[in-house]
């Protein structure tokens, strides 16, 4: 899905590099959206809140980390 919601006022993570290598992400109405940053006008997912909260817990228990990194 692709999105020009003008409405949206989307975010990146301050750690994100001068390069702007990232995603942005947007809160919508029951939904967060997220996209590439270097392709605003791409493809944009779709999370649930639920699910959303739920990714970023695990995010930050550590969930997703690779071994030996």
């Amino acid at each position: 899905m692709t999105m020009n919601d003008t409405t949206l006022t989307w975010r990146k993570s301050s750690r994100s590099g001068a390069a702007g290598h990232c995603v942005e992400v947007a809160e919508a109405p029951a939904a967060v959206k997220v996209r590439d940053s270097k392709d605003v006008t791409g493809p944009v997912l779709s999370f649930g809140t639920g699910d959303w909260t739920g990714f970023i817990a695990g995010v930050r228990a550590g969930e997703f980390d690779r071994p030996g990194v």
